[in-house]
């Protein structure tokens, strides 16, 4: 398993940029860089259960089915990641999923200052997605950025 470690400084509070992660639209607005439709259902407490979710070619549910390991407000975030959704079944057994589960995926929100924080996201991959996070976490926390500093 391998980390990936990507880091980038918001012009928001870290109350602002928590918001953006767990809201359930901004979430959407972000997560889109990875897959177009991107939800999540469950919840962002400590101890809960959330499935990080798309549909499919197929109109089926498939994703990621994951525990909050630890929430601790404004601060901290980390995902226990524990099996896959596909066609709107959690697998938690199969092969596949034994080979990289459990997985984590922790984000750090650092105050630099009163109006700026740091986002740190920490990810284990396996060698097959290690690539393609490379390339899509930065455009994902490029949206995260906009989201955050944009004025309404």
């Amino acid at each position: 398993m391998n980390k990936l470690t990507q880091t980038i400084d918001i012009n928001a509070s870290r109350e602002q940029v928590w918001d953006a992660i767990v809201n359930d639209a901004k979430y959407r607005e972000w997560t889109a860089e990875f897959h177009q439709g991107s939800y999540f259902e469950g919840a962002w407490s400590t101890g809960d259960t959330i499935r990080f979710l798309a549909l499919d070619e197929k109109g089926e549910k498939s994703g990621m089915l994951a525990t909050i390991h630890s929430a601790i407000y404004p601060e901290f975030i980390s995902i226990q990641h524990l099996g896959l959704v596909a066609n709107g079944v959690d697998d938690t057994t199969s092969e596949e999923v034994k080979k990289w589960a459990p997985a984590f995926e922790n984000y750090t929100l650092k105050s630099i200052d009163n109006t700026t924080t740091q986002f740190v996201v920490d990810v284990d991959s396996n060698e097959e997605y290690y690539d393609y996070f490379l390339e899509v976490w930065p455009r994902a926390l490029a949206k995260l950025k906009e989201i955050c500093e944009r004025t309404i």
